[in-house]
């Protein structure tokens, strides 16, 4: 089941289209990344979600209803821009956007508390805002945003300006919450980050959306068929064994070993390989090379500008 379905969506903002005819679908309790290059039309989808815009044409749904106000209270959103009272104490103002969800004042704190105490903030709660680092104020607006339990949220570039060991506790806090069931929009332009935690994507370019599967699939429909291979013997036996059917891309020498990367041609498959390279050397290893997210990016970015 899908718990957002976005069908022909267009927005227009004077006279520049943010989103043309984009559709997509984000199944229940997956982390969904939305990609696409500065300017692509991802804020606008994020913003039409949420409600704060509405789209010029084009319908979406929400756990198979169609998207109304009722629906915010289900939503958590974490915005590319954070912004807090920075005259506020930290715990006063993390109750008050936790009453705004529709926490009690009692259930507000009492779970305030224990996120508190997870994320090593809790001697802060009587502090003001400006007091915070940027990463501690970003830890306050993380845990704020997933208090109320909703069953979406919206990650916008969540592990910006974090070091790497704060920016794994949140990694490890995202996927804990997938677990527990709820379903995560990320977007993001860190590929690397996609890579580890995304289960799906959806890529956005110049108004429209020009991708969109499960990580592995995408990254099984962009590879080459070429394979990276170590091996003992005779580098000329071994490249005149793969005469047909194979291109030889790199055949070199390495310490111990000789390393070879080949590509297969005419349908050729893995065992055929094999079967050509085993009776002239001794085969140590055999990996296929898979694209990352950012190869695939980048080459379908570059197609269309």
């Amino acid at each position: 089941m899908n718990i957002i379905e976005v069908h022909n969506v267009t927005k227009q903002y004077a006279n520049h289209k943010a989103l043309d005819d984009v559709s997509l679908n984000i199944p229940e309790k997956c982390i969904f990344g939305l990609l696409g290059p500065n300017g692509a039309g991802k804020t606008s989808l994020i913003r039409i979600i949420n409600q704060i815009t509405a789209p010029d044409s084009g319908k979406i749904f929400f756990q198979n209803e169609i998207l109304e106000s009722s629906h915010i209270s289900k939503i958590g959103y974490l915005p590319e821009e954070r912004g807090l009272y920075k005259k506020m104490e930290v715990g006063e103002q993390a109750v008050y956007l936790a009453q705004l969800k529709g926490l009690s004042k009692q259930e507000a704190i009492k779970r305030l508390k224990k996120w508190f105490e997870k994320f090593e903030i809790a001697p802060w709660w009587n502090k003001k805002i400006e007091e915070l680092s940027k990463g501690m104020a970003q830890k306050v607006q993380f845990i704020v945003t997933v208090l109320h339990e909703p069953p979406l949220l919206i990650l916008d570039e969540p592990f910006s300006g974090f070091d790497p060991i704060n920016a794994e506790l949140l990694k490890n806090e995202i996927l804990e919450l997938k677990a527990k069931g709820s379903t995560i929009i990320f977007s993001t332009h860190n590929m690397s980050s996609v890579e580890e935690i995304c289960d799906n994507i959806a890529l956005i370019n110049k108004s429209k959306k020009i991708l969109e599967g499960s990580v592995k699939s995408v990254k099984n429909e962009y590879k080459d068929n070429i394979f990276n291979l170590k091996y003992d013997g005779n580098a000329i036996a071994f490249g005149n064994a793969l005469w047909s059917n194979f291109e030889l891309l790199e055949n070199k020498k390495e310490e111990n070993f000789h390393s070879a990367k080949v590509k297969l041609l005419n349908n050729s498959k893995l065992n055929d390989l094999l079967s050509a390279c085993i009776p002239h050397v001794q085969i140590q290893e055999v990996s296929e090379e898979i694209p990352s997210m950012n190869d695939i990016f980048i080459q379908k970015v570059k197609e269309l500008n």
